[in-house]
């Protein structure tokens, strides 16, 4: 009986406001036969710290998280949450 672990990226969403939402599939196998799975989800926000992303996920960041969309995001984000000094 030979159990073995993997995890992998299954899911990659770009939303219209820049977020990546990504989905993690961990299988757990034996004898080569998926006997359970279950998934993870985070969501990258333009203008977060994505280098500990898998190769997939850092070149759809790269190309989505443009100046203007991180901009954007951080605009619509100060109405929402303003910083209040004082």
């Amino acid at each position: 009986m030979a159990l073995e672990k993997i995890e992998f990226v299954d899911q990659i969403e770009v939303i219209e406001n820049g977020c990546v939402h990504v989905r993690t599939k961990t299988a757990i196998k034996e004898n080569g036969k998926e006997i359970s799975s279950s998934f993870d989800r985070h969501v990258i926000v333009p203008g977060a710290n994505y280098s500990a992303e898998n190769s997939r996920v850092k070149a759809i960041c790269s190309v989505v998280h443009t100046a203007e969309v991180i901009a954007a995001y951080a605009a619509v984000q100060e109405t929402i949450n303003p910083v209040s000094i004082g």
